[in-house]
């Protein structure tokens, strides 16, 4: 009986010096934006949350000390966010919705319940932005269809095909840092 008593006391505390063999970080951010436009009122609301794991690694034991000093090791960040328009949730890797600037004009990117919107501040006229299954967006206007992307440095390039000329004419929308 004693022997019982004694393994699952050990086996109780392996379990809880393995629980402390990492460190974590967790840090939620919610931000709430109301957008006006012709459409009436919008209400989004944006929860980002960011986890942080490291792993705990420790240094060479030395003789007649009490502490053993960490080593330095990796830190896995993972965020995931979630973004809530009109009452309808999704969640996004990136979230795009910024403003973006092309020939001298500032354009906003507003994230809705099927993907983005562009519009120009004081204009009506929406260009809408649909994600494909290839992370590409269909970027669709009263003028025109085309297919556009995110660039690594953030920028939306749109690609739009000219029958004239039998070519493909790069438009790329700079994204305006705060």
């Amino acid at each position: 009986m004693k022997a019982i008593v004694i393994s699952i006391l050990a086996l109780l505390l392996s379990i809880n010096s393995q629980a402390q063999n990492t460190n974590k970080k967790s840090e939620v951010k919610t931000t709430t934006t109301t957008v006006k436009d012709s459409d009436g009122v919008k209400k989004i609301v944006k929860t980002e949350e960011t986890k942080e794991t490291q792993k705990i690694k420790l240094e060479q034991e030395k003789n007649n000390t009490l502490n053993i000093p960490t080593k330095p090791s990796q830190v896995d960040v993972t965020t995931k966010t979630q973004v809530s328009v009109d009452g309808v949730t999704k969640f996004v890797d990136v979230d795009r919705s910024a403003y973006y600037t092309y020939n001298g004009q500032k354009y906003q990117v507003a994230i809705d319940n099927s993907g983005y919107t562009m519009t120009l501040p004081d204009a009506n006229e929406k260009t809408i932005l649909r994600r494909t299954s290839n992370n590409n967006y269909i970027f669709k206007n009263k003028d025109k269809l085309s297919v556009g992307y995110f660039d690594t440095e953030g920028n939306l390039v749109v690609e739009t095909y000219d029958e004239k000329t039998d070519t493909v004419v790069l438009e790329k929308y700079i994204v305006v840092k705060p």
